[in-house]
């Protein structure tokens, strides 16, 4: 097995301080982000072989193991980063997988720049993820029932926001949020923001249930994402909680230290709360225009000790290992490649010795595993 050297990646959402405690280092003063555990060629872990990447390349069977390579082919199929976030995320879809497909077909045969700024589809996989929060942590998910959007809009007291309301009020669910998202995201940009400064001075005032949209207010002054985001549901996770985010679910993150875990794609289409390029009409037909509840997910502990967060997804599957004093060491090897994240104690993992919180290292398919300690360690891996 290999223990990892991980790239924190410097956005400017990130936070400055949550990854250098949960690492026990001094902070930089700058943003971070994200660190990336996994193969993904943007920025792939570092063993002693050499970058994963090339280390997966050289023998495919071997390190992710021959069942693995025959359903998800010869890369690891997910991605296992810590979030940091300091700020909100834009507001963003993912396609499914048919949708992705066709997109980034598309676009090839179009000859648009994988690195164009205009450019919607990275690659030809969808994007399913899902965020186990380490602190408290706040997101938007999903939309809400659009007559309680409506209600949120109208408590405002903000004029131009009426034809908003109206329409959240007159039409069938999917054709209320289709016409609404449709309208902020085209209405004229000075008008717009215009509106936007409205809210926000009534957002300011009234709190409460507000407060969210102020403070992404405060970070995207004038953006016609706030408005957007007063269509989902606010969330709030509670450490060791967490939310599956599939396709065509709008969601942003705001605030707060997380494990996440998504299939390993770069394909994003973003609503709004981004200076980066919206393309309204491909949105539109991504985004499902549907209210539902967040649901939260906690995890389900199995006879063996590792706690098991449910998805319906087989390009990753994500579990806890919550391990006390005196506690048995548990038998991890599998079929499968894996990844295993400590983040708080001291754990041992094989003949790679102990982890601090925030080391990882990556467990090729069939290798002799256990862990033991005390501390909690998150397991990555695949169904396969």
């Amino acid at each position: 097995m290999d223990r990892l050297t991980n790239t924190i990646r410097p956005y400017a959402w990130g936070s400055t301080t949550a990854i250098a405690e949960l690492l026990g280092v001094e902070p930089t003063g700058e943003p971070q982000a994200e660190m990336w555990m996994g193969a993904h060629p943007g920025a792939p872990s570092r063993t002693g072989r050499g970058p994963l990447d090339e280390v997966i390349d050289e023998d495919p069977a071997r390190e992710l193991g021959r069942a693995a390579v025959a359903r998800f082919g010869p890369r690891l199929p997910f991605l296992l980063k810590l979030l940091a976030a300091g700020a909100p995320l834009s507001l963003q879809v993912h396609p499914d997988l048919e949708q992705a497909r066709e997109g980034y077909e598309d676009e090839e045969s179009r000859g648009v720049p994988i690195d164009a700024p205009h450019r919607n589809y990275k690659d030809a996989n969808h994007k399913p993820e899902l965020i186990c929060a380490l602190t408290e942590f706040d997101g938007l998910c999903g939309f809400r029932d659009p007559v309680e959007a409506a209600d949120l809009l109208a408590g405002l007291g903000v004029d131009s926001l009426k034809p908003y309301v109206d329409l959240l009020h007159a039409k069938p669910q999917e054709g209320a949020l289709r016409e609404v998202l449709t309208a902020v995201l085209t209405a004229d940009p000075e008008q717009m923001a215009a509106t936007v400064t409205e809210v926000t001075a009534a957002a300011e005032r009234l709190g409460g249930a507000y407060a969210p949209y102020a403070g992404i207010a405060h970070h995207y002054p004038g953006d016609p994402g706030v408005i957007a985001a007063m269509l989902l549901n606010h969330v709030r996770l509670q450490p060791g909680e967490a939310l599956f985010l599939g396709a065509g679910v709008p969601h942003a993150y705001l605030d707060g230290l997380g494990v996440e875990i998504m299939a390993n794609s770069d394909n994003v289409l973003r609503c709004g709360l981004t200076p980066k390029h919206v393309d309204v009409p491909e949105l539109l037909r991504i985004v499902r225009f549907e209210a539902t509840e967040p649901g939260i997910l906690r995890p389900e502990a199995t006879p063996d000790g590792e706690e098991v967060y449910d998805t319906p997804i087989d390009e990753f599957r994500l579990s806890r290992f919550v391990l006390p004093e005196g506690a048995a060491s548990h038998d991890l090897t599998a079929a499968t490649p894996q990844i295993l994240l400590c983040v708080a104690g001291s754990v041992r993992v094989g003949d790679a010795g102990e982890l601090a919180p925030g080391q990882s290292v990556f467990v090729p398919a069939e290798e002799k595993t256990e862990v033991s300690g005390v501390g909690t360690v998150f397991r990555a891996t695949v169904v396969a």
